[in-house]
C-alpha cells in the first residue's frame, strides 16, 4: 500500500545489510534420512499475499533440502494472487497494468530483491518513472491544506540537500542516522541467533525494538533531537502517506521505517509478480476464489478444513472439506470469515485497521495550479504528500487527515487514450484518501468549470464528463493496522501441540512493522519453523526405532 517516494535525501543512505540466509548445509545432510519416510506432511496456507506465499515458497525449499515429503494447498479468496499486492487496467487494457496496492520496495528488502532476482522480474526507479513525464514541475510537494511548505525538484539532489539543511538545519542527517540505527536492529531477525524466532514479542524486546515501538513518533523524535518543524512537515508527510496516521499516533518505529526510502523500486507490470513466482516454486496446489469457512481440530490432532470454492462464470458454490496436518493463517484473523471450532491456546486480538480510499483516475488535465493556491500557469508538484499546519491538531478529525482532506495525490505516469478519436495523451493519476473521493473534489483538483454546481457530498461519477475523466477505479482496502504503541505482539502458534503441526499465524508481525517484505519475512519464518520440528519429530522417532532395534 505504500508510496515510497525516494525525494528525501536521494543517496543518503546506504545498504544496511546484504547477506542472505539459508538453511545450514549440515542440517540438510544430517536429516537426509526423511526420504525413506512414508509420511507425507499436508500444508495448509490460507491466503496468498506476501506471507501466505513466502511461506509456501520457503516451507518447499526447506523441505527440499531436508527431503521431507510435502504437499501444500493454498486458499485464496481472492480472484488473483498478491493480496494487498495488486494491478488494475487502465482502460481495461491489458497492457496499462496500474498498482492499486503495495506499490514499491527498497534495496534493503531482501527477500523481495531477492524475489525478483530469482523470477527474472525487470524493475524500475521511482525517479526513472518521474523522468518519463517530461514537464517542469516539481517531483515533490508536501502540502498543509494552505500551501507547500515544501517543494522539491528532480536531478537536483545537492540543491534539494542544500534547501533541507537550510530551513531544517541538522535534523535531515541525526534523522537519517536515528533512522539507520533503529532500523538496523530489525535486520537481525533475517540471521541466526534471531532466525528462526519463535516469539515476536521476545525477539523485538532482545533487539531493542520495544523500546521505540513503546512511544509514538513524536516523543522518539523529540528523545533524539529532532526539531519539530522537520518532524511535521517532513516526517509525517511521510507517515501519513505511507501508513494514512500522524506522528502523534504512529509508534517510533514504523515512523523510521517510513524515512529508510533509500533504492526505491517496483516490478515492472506489477509487484503482484514476485508473488506469483513464489507459488509457482512451491509446487503448491493453488485454490483461487476459494473461502476457507470452519477449521476443526481432530482427537488425532490433524484438522478439517471446509472451503467453498466459486465459479466466477457462473457463480455456482463448490464445498469441500480436506484434512491437513498444519495450517498457515497467512491474513488478518479478525477479516478472515473463518470459524474455528476448537479452542485455541492463543486468539489473536481484534484491532482497528486503516479504511483508505484508493482513487485510481486519467485525464488530460494536469493538477489546477489554483486548487493549491499557486499563480495561474505555476506547474504543481507531481507527488503531493500532505502534514497538518503547526496550529492544527492531529486529532481535529478521527482519521487525522486535517485540513488537507486527503494523504497523498500522485501523478504516476503519462499514457495514451486510445479509446479517445483520435487516440489523445492522458495523465495517471493516484489518491489516498480517508473518504470517497467525490466529483466535486475531482473538478477542484483538475480546474474544471463545474465545481459551484456540486454539491460537498456528491459522489456521483458521471457528474464530471467523460472528455475530463476518462477512466476511474476505486477501491476501498483495510490497509494496514493503526500503529499505536504497544511492546507485545501477537503469538505464531494459535494451536497445537504435535510437533510441526497446529495453527500457524502471520498477520501479528503488521503491528510491529507492515510492509510487503516483513510479511514475507514472517512467512519465512513460521515455514522455518515447521520445518525445524519436522526435524525434531525425525530425531525423536529414530529414538525410539533405535530402542526396539
Amino acid at each position: 500500500m505504500k508510496i515510497r517516494v525516494l525525494i528525501l535525501f536521494a543517496g543518503c543512505l546506504g545498504s544496511l545489510i546484504t547477506a542472505t540466509h539459508t538453511l545450514q548445509t549440515d542440517q540438510a545432510i544430517l536429516y537426509s534420512n526423511f526420504a525413506d519416510r512414508p509420511s507425507v506432511k499436508r500444508v495448509a496456507v490460507i491466503g496468498a499475499g506476501s506471507a501466505g506465499s513466502s511461506a509456501a515458497h520457503y516451507l518447499r525449499k526447506y523441505s527440499d533440502d531436508l527431503a521431507m515429503p510435502i504437499n501444500i494447498t493454498i486458499f485464496e479468496r481472492n480472484a488473483y494472487i498478491g493480496g494487498r499486492s495488486t494491478t488494475v487496467n487502465a482502460y481495461d487494457d491489458p497492457l496499462k497494468p496500474v498498482e492499486l496496492g503495495a506499490s514499491i520496495f527498497v534495496e534493503v528488502n531482501r527477500n523481495l530483491v531477492q524475489a525478483a532476482k530469482e523470477f527474472n522480474l525487470s524493475t524500475s526507479s521511482l525517479s526513472h518513472v518521474r523522468t518519463r513525464l517530461g514537464n517542469d514541475a516539481p517531483i515533490l510537494g508536501v502540502w498543509n491544506g494552505k500551501e507547500f511548505v515544501v517543494t522539491q525538484s528532480a536531478g537536483n539532489s545537492w540543491w534539494n540537500n542544500a534547501k533541507l539543511l537550510w530551513k531544517y538545519g541538522l535534523a535531515p542527517i541525526r534523522t537519517m542516522r536515528l533512522m539507520r540505527g533503529t532500523v538496523s536492529k530489525f535486520f537481525s531477525m533475517y540471521d541466526e541467533p534471531c532466525f528462526p524466532f519463535a516469539d515476536l514479542t521476545q525477539v523485538a524486546y532482545d533487539l531493542g525494538l520495544t523500546a521505540v515501538t513503546a512511544v509514538t513518533g513524536e516523543q522518539y523524535l523529540r528523545e533524539h533531537g529532532i526539531a519539530d518543524l522537520f518532524a511535521r512537515e517532513i516526517i509525517q508527510a511521510s507517515t501519513r502517506v505511507n501508513y494514512a496516521q500522524n506522528l502523534p499516533l504512529i509508534h517510533g518505529l514504523e515512523t523510521m521505517v517510513c524515512m529508510a526510502t533509500d533504492g526505491a523500486m517496483a516490478v515492472e507490470g506489477g509487484n503482484w509478480q514476485m508473488f506469483e513466482g513464489m507459488v509457482q516454486a512451491s509446487r503448491a496446489d493453488v485454490r483461487l476464489q476459494t473461502q476457507v469457512t470452519a477449521l476443526d481440530e481432530l482427537e488425532n490432532g490433524t484438522y478439517l478444513v471446509r472451503s467453498v470454492a466459486t465459479d466466477s462464470a457462473t457463480a455456482a458454490q463448490d464445498r469441500q472439506e480436506e484434512l491437513f496436518d498444519t495450517i498457515i493463517l497467512a491474513a488478518p484473523y479478525q477479516f478472515s470469515n473463518i470459524t474455528i471450532n476448537s479452542p485455541l491456546a492463543h486468539v489473536p486480538d481484534k484491532i482497528p485497521y486503516v479504511t483508505l480510499h484508493v482513487t485510481l483516475f486519467a485525464s488530460p488535465h494536469l493538477l489546477s495550479p489554483a486548487a493549491f493556491n499557486l499563480p495561474p500557469g505555476q506547474a504543481v508538484p507531481q507527488i503531493i504528500l500532505t502534514t497538518l499546519p503547526a496550529d492544527e491538531p492531529a486529532s481535529a478529525r478521527p482519521d487525522g487527515v486535517g485540513s488537507p482532506g486527503f494523504f497523498s495525490i500522485s501523478l504516476l505516469q503519462p499514457t495514451t487514450n486510445d479509446r479517445h478519436s483520435p487516440p489523445r495523451p492522458e495523465y495517471l493519476y493516484k489518491i489516498f484518501s480517508p473518504d470517497r473521493v467525490n466529483a466535486t473534489f475531482l473538478s477542484r483538483i483538475l480546474g474544471l468549470d463545474r465545481t459551484s454546481d456540486l454539491a460537498e457530498d456528491d459522489d456521483d461519477d458521471e457528474l464530471v464528463a467523460a472528455d475530463d475523466v476518462s477512466w476511474l477505479y476505486r477501491k476501498v482496502w483495510q490497509s494496514y493496522p493503526y500503529e499505536y504503541p504497544r511492546v507485545t505482539f501477537e503469538k505464531l502458534r494459535l494451536s497445537g501441540a504435535r510437533r510441526g503441526n497446529g495453527i500457524w499465524y502471520t498477520a501479528g508481525i503488521e503491528s510491529l512493522i507492515s510492509t510487503m517484505e516483513t510479511s514475507s519475512l514472517m512467512g519465512m519464518n513460521v515455514a522455518r519453523l515447521i520445518a525445524d520440528e519436522w526435524v525434531e519429530e525425525g530425531e525423536e522417532e529414530e529414538k525410539v526405532r533405535g530402542l526396539w532395534r
